[in-house]
C-alpha cells in the first residue's frame, strides 16, 4: 500500500515531497517512509499546506534518485512473489511514482500495472458511491506513511469480511 504527498497535480512539472509503503501483511510492520526535494521550480502553496511542509523545509530533504533507489529496494525486499501497487487513489499516486521511477531508475519494480482500494471497495459493496474510508484505524493525516498505514488497515478488515487476496 502506497501513499504519496506532493506539491502539485502531475509529476515533472510538480514535484513528489513524501512517499510512505506498507507490506500489507498481519502487523503491518514493514514500512517506508522518505521526503525528497523538488525537481522543479513550480509548486501550488495550498499544495504545500496537505503535506505540513514549507517550501524551505521541502528544499532540504533528500535527493529524490536516492530516495527511489531505497524504495525500489523495499520493495523488492519486503515483496513475495511479484511487487503489487495498491493505494487509495492510484491514478494520482501512481502516476507520480511510475514517473519518478522511471525517471530516476529507468525501471519500475511494481511493472505497468496499479490498483484501487477505492475501486475495490465499491465493487465489493456493488455501490459506486461507498467508501472505504471508515475501515481505518489510522487517522489519515496527510503525512505519506500514516496514510498508507491507515488504507492497509482496511484492506486486511476486507481480507478479515472475507476479501481473499494472497499475503504469501
Amino acid at each position: 500500500m502506497v501513499d504519496v504527498e506532493t506539491d502539485g497535480p502531475i509529476p515533472g512539472e510538480y514535484s513528489m515531497l513524501s512517499i510512505g509503503a506498507v507490506a500489507v501483511e498481519e502487523g503491518l510492520k514493514k514500512t517506508f517512509y522518505a521526503e525528497m526535494k523538488p525537481i522543479s521550480d513550480k509548486y501550488i502553496p495550498e499544495s504545500l499546506k496537505y503535506s505540513g511542509f514549507t517550501r524551505e523545509q521541502a528544499l532540504k530533504f533528500e535527493e529524490p534518485k536516492q530516495v527511489m533507489e531505497r524504495f525500489a529496494r523495499w520493495v523488492r525486499d519486503s515483496s513475495k512473489g511479484r511487487p503489487r501497487f495498491m493505494s487509495d487513489n492510484n491514478g494520482f499516486d501512481w502516476m507520480f511514482v511510475c514517473w519518478y521511477f522511471w525517471r530516476f531508475l529507468n525501471e519500475n519494480p511494481f511493472g505497468h500495472s496499479s490498483q484501487n482500494l477505492g475501486s475495490l471497495y465499491k465493487g465489493i459493496m456493488k455501490d459506486m458511491s461507498k467508501s472505504f474510508k471508515h475501515l481505518r484505524e489510522t487517522k489519515h493525516t496527510h503525512n505519506a506513511l500514516d496514510d498508507a498505514i491507515g488504507n492497509a488497515e482496511a484492506l486486511l478488515k476486507l481480507k478479515e469480511q472475507g476479501l481473499r487476496i494472497q499475503l504469501e
